[in-house]
């Protein structure tokens, strides 16, 4: 068969420019992807000792305000509200994030009581620049010194490889800061996990007739059987753009991916207090660990949690994003509008970390401006 599209991943971005071309344009669709599964980071699945459902790649918790990814994403599943909250083990106490009058107090010695103390102690500790250039000066000039050592500093390094001074600016430029004791992650309008899952809304939205997919398929293999008139199929690349042209001689970009470490405890009601501890000291090798029953209030006798610990080695999560890496990324830019019919899309694609509702709405935006358009 030959098909209109060829799409290259079975993640969100690509999932959601399949639907809207088989759906508005009536046009035939093949998704790939080198996995074994669809969803691509957001695929979740049940524990088969625990009977917990666990997300593979790292929890994920769906937040918006944007009115038009919410209806859309309400038409493929159903959504149960869930208002996400992280602790931080520090100095031997589990404190909020983000940081709130809680987290000064008991990290500062302080007796805060309301905004107007919170924006005293802040004029007083926030580090003022004229110029930031970076994501130690960043986080600095929200929270102070003191917390940025405490909470922020190693931290990063374990995050990233890298400590803050070595980081764009962007990374740490929203650190937020709660002149009150809200202890939500989020404070978007919609905050919701999918009743069903993840995998179940992915699958929802490759039910379109026009839509097939095919998992366990290298995109190069695949070309190098089932040669591609680009006249007659136009693609769409949601991987790493430095894949895509690792011949053309230029050096890789960075990117830092996870190990997954999973632990079983039987008979066990919970392992911690929260869905999400971050543990930012150094004498802790992971950055965190998420205990998946939380969420939902997954009934269990038994519990499950996953250690997360990063590296540069295994699949590329999150874009380093420093001087070096965005000259270099504008390079292979430059080789993609180069292109003819073939669109390099979300955030593997354009070195940039997406947000779920950030991707669904780039994918709806890019259809309608650079597909439907057409």
């Amino acid at each position: 068969m030959v098909y209109d599209y060829l799409i290259v991943g079975c993640g969100l971005s690509g999932v959601v420019l399949a639907e809207r071309i088989a759906t508005i344009l009536h046009k035939k669709v093949l998704i790939i992807d080198k996995r074994d599964h669809i969803g691509g980071n957001c695929y979740d699945y049940i524990d088969d000792i625990t009977g917990i459902r666990v997300n593979k790649y790292g929890a994920h918790l769906f937040h918006t305000n944007d009115e038009d990814v919410w209806k859309y994403i309400n038409q493929y599943g159903e959504w149960v509200r869930w208002e996400h909250k992280v602790l931080s083990y520090v100095d031997n106490k589990f404190v909020p994030i983000p940081v709130n009058i809680t987290t000064i107090n008991e990290l500062c010695n302080q007796h805060l009581q309301n905004n107007i103390d919170v924006e005293e102690w802040l004029s007083t500790n926030q580090v003022q620049y004229d110029t930031i250039t970076n994501s130690e000066e960043m986080a600095k000039s929200r929270i102070g010194e003191q917390l940025y050592k405490k909470m922020i500093k190693d931290y990063t390094f374990k995050q990233w490889n890298k400590y803050p001074h070595q980081l764009d600016k962007s990374i740490l430029a929203r650190i937020p800061v709660r002149p009150n004791f809200d202890t939500r992650y989020f404070t978007d309008k919609y905050q919701v996990l999918p009743k069903y899952g993840y995998t179940k809304f992915f699958d929802n939205l490759l039910q379109h007739p026009l839509i097939d997919y095919q998992l366990n398929t290298d995109f190069f293999q695949y070309i190098k059987e089932n040669p591609i008139n680009t006249s007659e199929t136009k693609i769409i690349y949601t991987g790493p753009i430095d894949h895509y042209y690792s011949n053309c001689g230029l050096e890789k970009l960075e990117y830092r991916s996870i190990d997954f470490n999973i632990e079983h405890h039987l008979n066990c009601s919970y392992y911690q207090h929260n869905s999400v501890v971050n543990y930012p000291e150094k004498e802790y090798p992971y950055t965190r660990i998420v205990e998946y029953k939380h969420f939902l209030n997954q009934p269990s006798k038994h519990s499950i949690i996953i250690s997360e610990t990063t590296n540069d080695t295994g699949d590329p999560y999150y874009p380093v994003l420093n001087d070096k890496n965005k000259q270099l990324y504008q390079k292979y830019q430059k080789l993609a509008t180069q292109e003819q019919n073939i669109l390099f899309v979300g955030r593997l694609a354009n070195f940039k970390y997406f947000n779920m509702d950030e991707a669904i709405k780039n994918s709806l935006d890019i259809f309608q401006n650079m597909i439907q358009s057409q």
